[in-house]
Order: structure tokens, then C-alpha cells, then sequence
């Protein structure tokens, strides 16, 4: 149908003509109310949006001459962002004179790897950044529901 005819029609069934598929060939247009297409439109894709999950970055921090108890707690921490999917960031500080010591930050990075190695895989091995180091650990499975 050409565009003026259908143009006519629409506007004299008071609605309006949307191009629907603009790479067609012909152009595949239809006659509706454009505000309420437009509604629809916004709809679907705020619900198409609530499904998808933003993987995020979370931090978790400690120290070379962690105690055994407050390591736990971190370790804890790390499972539990890992559990939502979030990727997980450990950083080690240095401070002073501990810097000369890096193989022992290497081995804290490592032990808690090792505890997270069912539920997370090392996707930055331990790398030494100025006075700290960074590990970074993503989820290996998305979380079950």
C-alpha cells in the first residue's frame, strides 16, 4: 500500500502509522496509537532488565600479619560475594617495612584461594601494585535458585 494511503487511513481511524520494521523490504508499517506502542515498548525491556544480574566488583581487604580467626571472617565474606556472583577483589596492604616481604602476602592470597577453589577460579593471580597487592577471584557458576 503506498505510505500517503495508509497515512490517510490512520489518521482517519485517529490513530497513528509506525514503521515497525524499517529494514524490511517493503517497509512493514501498522496503524496504532503510538504512546501506548511506546508503553509497551518500555515496558518489556524494564522486565527484560530485572532478569539480567550486573556482575559486580566487591573488595575484600587484609593485612600480611592477618590472624588466623580474622582471615576466617574475610574468607567468609569472599564465599558469601562470590555466592551472589559478584566477582571479588583481595587486596593485601604492605605497610612500612613489610614490603620487603611479599612472599608472605603471596601465601595469604594463595591459602584463601585454595579455600574458594570449589566456588571460584583465580582470574588475576597475585600481582603486587606499589604497596599492595591484588588478587582477583570470579564465581565459577552462577547461583542456583
Amino acid at each position: 500500500m503506498p505510505f500517503f494511503d495508509a497515512l490517510r487511513m490512520a489518521e482517519e481511524k485517529g490513530f497513528d502509522l509506525v514503521e515497525v520494521a524499517p529494514q524490511a523490504r517493503p517497509v512493514v508499517c501498522k496503524i496504532m496509537d503510538y504512546g501506548r506502542y511506546k508503553y509497551e515498548q518500555s515496558k518489556r525491556d524494564k522486565e527484560s532488565r530485572k532478569k539480567q544480574h550486573v556482575v559486580s566488583l566487591k573488595e575484600v581487604k587484609m593485612r600480611p600479619n592477618i590472624e588466623d580467626h580474622d582471615f576466617d571472617v574475610k574468607a567468609k565474606n569472599a564465599i558469601r560475594f562470590l555466592q551472589d556472583g559478584d566477582k571479588v577483589k583481595v587486596t593485601l596492604m604492605f605497610r612500612g617495612r613489610e614490603i620487603v616481604h611479599p612472599h608472605l602476602g603471596q601465601q595469604i592470597l594463595r591459602k584463601l584461594a585454595e579455600q574458594v577453589q570449589d566456588m571460584a577460579t583465580v582470574e588475576r593471580h597475585p600481582k603486587l601494585e606499589g604497596r599492595n597487592m591484588i588478587m582477583i577471584l570470579a564465581p565459577t557458576a552462577q547461583k542456583q535458585e
